[in-house]
C-alpha cells in the first residue's frame, strides 16, 4: 500500500529532477512551475505545496549544486592535508578533474552553478560565500606559496584563475564531442590533470623568476 507520505517524497524528488534539468537549460528567468510540474509528472500547485514558490524550489536545487562543490572542495583539502605546497596543489588539480570528467558534458549541477554565475540571483552572495570563497582562498594560498607571494597579490590572482580556466576549458562538452577523435585523445582526464599540473608550475616558475629580478638587481 502507497502512503501519503510516501508519494510526496517521489514527488518531491521528481520535482527536483525535472528542475534541476531545466534551470540548467534555461535559467531561472524562463522556467515556469507549469512547465517544471509538466515534466515532474506533477499537480500544478505541486511546487507551492512542496517549495514555497519558484524560487524556493530554486533555492533547494541550487543548495544541491553548491553542496557538491563544497565536497569537491573538502576531499582536494584532505588529500593534500599536511604535505607541502606543490603536492597540495597537485591533489587539487586532480581530483577537480576526476570529479568534473566523471560528471561529463551533461552535468545539470556544474550547469546550473556556471548558469547562477552568468545570470545571477538572489542567491549568488550565498553561493560566492559558501563555494566560491573557500576555493580560491584554499587554491590562492597554495599558489601564493609556491610564488612566493602574498595571496592577496595581483599575481596570485591571476595564476589560480589561470588554473580554473585550464580545467574548466578541458572539462568534457558538447563542442568536445562535435571536435571529432582528434580531441577525444587529448582529453583524457588523467592526462590533462598531469598536463595542468606541469603547465601551471611552469607558469609559477617563470613568475617566480620574475618576480625576484627587481630584488636582485636592487643590490647590485
Amino acid at each position: 500500500m502507497t502512503t501519503r507520505g510516501g508519494r510526496d517524497r517521489r514527488t518531491r524528488k521528481r520535482l527536483l529532477d525535472a528542475a534541476t534539468r531545466l534551470f540548467a537549460e534555461r535559467g531561472l528567468k524562463y522556467v515556469t512551475v507549469r512547465a517544471i510540474c509538466r515534466a515532474a509528472r506533477a499537480n500544478v500547485a505541486a511546487v507551492n505545496y512542496h517549495f514555497g514558490d519558484k524560487m524556493g524550489l530554486y533555492r533547494e536545487v541550487l543548495e544541491d549544486a553548491a553542496s557538491v562543490v563544497t565536497k569537491m572542495t573538502a576531499e582536494a583539502i584532505a588529500a593534500g592535508e599536511g604535505l607541502p605546497a606543490e603536492e597540495r596543489f597537485r591533489a587539487y588539480v586532480r581530483i577537480n578533474c576526476q570529479h568534473i570528467f566523471r560528471a561529463g558534458p551533461k552535468n545539470r549541477l556544474q550547469q546550473l552553478m556556471h548558469r547562477e554565475l552568468q545570470e545571477p540571483t538572489e542567491m549568488l552572495d550565498t553561493i560566492i560565500e559558501r563555494v566560491w570563497k573557500p576555493r580560491f582562498e584554499y587554491l590562492g594560498g597554495i599558489v601564493g606559496e609556491l610564488l612566493g607571494l602574498p595571496p592577496d597579490d595581483d599575481r596570485v590572482g591571476r595564476a589560480l584563475l589561470s588554473v580554473h580556466a585550464q580545467i574548466v576549458m578541458f572539462k568534457p562538452s558538447p563542442v568536445q564531442l562535435r571536435m571529432g577523435r582528434n580531441v577525444e585523445r587529448i582529453v583524457d582526464p588523467a592526462d590533462v590533470a598531469e598536463h595542468i599540473i606541469a603547465f601551471s608550475l611552469a607558469g609559477f616558475e617563470a613568475y617566480r623568476a620574475a618576480a625576484a629580478v627587481p630584488a636582485a638587481a636592487g643590490r647590485l
